[in-house]
């Protein structure tokens, strides 16, 4: 004889009411909205001046394509610290291609932009996944080499505005029905990153390869393949971000994307990837960077230092850090009372 349990209906939407609250991206956007409300009750033109609430939009969306590269790469168990020299290549051979081949096509060049940051990300990808070698000691290293290579090819020069198309420059500040149209291409990349993720065999071995690399070894999803593919998704999303760095600002010199490395991390950790790889959500990095770029924006306006705007940024990542290992051992806890109940 089958024996069925019914659950009430009352207890199943009391558990899904649960995992809503406990969600850590409403946690977040109730952090945003509570910081945009503190600073705008504060300093009223931080959201009502003209363009406020609009750059406040349009900010975020270069360390949200940085982040989330930076969390396809955490997921998989490897961290890429080169992602901000990435961006400085990209957005400086870009304005290079517009100052020296007039009338090139605008997509041609984002996609040339595109590309070199793939390539920078395979070369980072080939060294940690046939080298042996831990990807903090990699990336680190190419960090400053990229750097290094920006900084020779650059020089003392920067790029200018007059360099640029009036139509690249324009899409910088391109608006539809008031929300900038940077943001709205950044959100339908979220959307696709986040489908690919949850929704097709690639993201799923993505996932398993940073909770069990034996496991998927064994499973033969192809570890290495798999880092090669996360790196390359890495530099790619942060060659865009140059792209789209450069369409905000129209100028740049050797130093741009330097920080972003770290903010990318911190976003991805904020945003509830576990730092051991793994889990962790497209949407949750999405609202991170956000948040996190919404607290670059917000503190200067209430007054606070730079140098205790970035102490708040690295309490956030430990905070986010042991968040998640309590909330780790929590379900280890449950896990065994279960078993032993059983």
């Amino acid at each position: 004889m089958i024996v069925t349990h019914t659950v009430p209906l009352g207890v199943q939407r009391r558990s899904l009411l649960g995992r809503i609250v406990r969600a850590r991206e409403v946690g977040l956007i109730i952090l945003i909205l509570a910081l945009v409300a503190l600073t705008t009750v504060t300093q009223p033109g931080f959201l009502f001046s003209e363009g406020g609430w609009r750059e406040l939009l349009r900010q975020p969306t270069i360390l949200i394509l940085i982040a989330l590269g930076q969390a396809i790469v955490i997921i998989t168990r490897n961290i890429d610290l080169s992602v901000g020299s990435t961006l400085c290549l990209s957005a400086y051979a870009a304005g290079s291609l517009f100052a020296n081949v007039p009338g090139i096509p605008i997509p041609l060049v984002i996609l040339c932009g595109v590309a070199l940051g793939a390539f920078l990300g395979l070369v980072n990808g080939l060294l940690v996944a046939f080298l042996r070698v831990p990807s903090l000691v990699i990336t680190l290293g190419t960090l400053y080499t990229y750097r290094g290579i920006a900084i020779l090819w650059i020089g003392p020069h920067f790029i200018r505005s007059s360099w640029l198309p009036e139509d690249y420059r324009s899409f910088g500040t391109l608006q539809f029905l008031g929300v900038p149209v940077l943001l709205i291409v950044v959100a339908i990349i979220v959307l696709v990153i986040g489908w690919l993720m949850t929704s097709r065999r690639l993201g799923r071995d993505l996932y398993a390869l940073g909770s069990n690399p034996e496991a998927a070894t064994l499973f033969g999803l192809g570890e290495r393949r798999l880092t090669v593919t996360a790196f390359v998704a890495s530099g790619a999303l942060a060659g865009l971000g140059g792209l789209v760095y450069l369409a905000i600002f129209a100028t740049g010199d050797a130093q741009v994307g330097t920080g972003y490395e770290l903010q990318a991390v911190a976003a991805a950790v904020v945003g509830g990837v576990a730092i051991v790889g793994g889990s962790g959500t497209i949407w949750g990095v999405a609202l991170g960077a956000f948040f996190l770029a919404t607290i670059s924006n917000a503190l200067p306006v209430l007054g606070v230092p730079s140098l205790w705007q970035q102490s708040i940024v690295g309490v956030l990542i430990v905070g986010a850090i042991l968040l998640d290992r309590i909330v780790f051992i929590t379900r280890i806890r449950r896990a065994k009372r279960n078993g032993s109940a059983s």
